[in-house]
């Protein structure tokens, strides 16, 4: 099923409620509007992000892309969020959505 401009518009502005010192899994996104798949919000910030705070979305082992790792870990820990190892803390760090749907 296609994703639709209105599940485009919910990740966005879910990505946007996300406080600093927060963050959010793919999957945590995905489940809040109703998304199949966390790879969709993936695709969604790849393509629509740029005045979002992206570094907040991270994968659910709490560790970053590759590509990046430097630059959205750097960002997170200006935040206060707690990082070990290239990792995020997430017990710690990680923001309860209520269902967006």
């Amino acid at each position: 099923m296609p994703t639709t401009d209105a599940q485009v518009e919910q990740v966005r502005a879910l990505v946007a409620s996300i406080p600093a010192g927060r963050v959010a899994t793919y999957g945590d996104i995905a489940a809040a509007v109703g998304l199949s798949t966390p790879r969709t919000v993936g695709w969604i910030m790849r393509t629509d992000a740029a005045d979002l705070p992206w570094h907040r979305v991270i994968g659910a082992g709490g560790k970053p892309a590759a590509h990046l790792a430097g630059r959205q870990l750097g960002l997170l820990a200006e935040e206060g969020v707690p990082i070990r190892d290239g990792r995020v803390n997430l017990r710690a760090a990680r923001f309860p959505f209520l269902s967006a749907r």
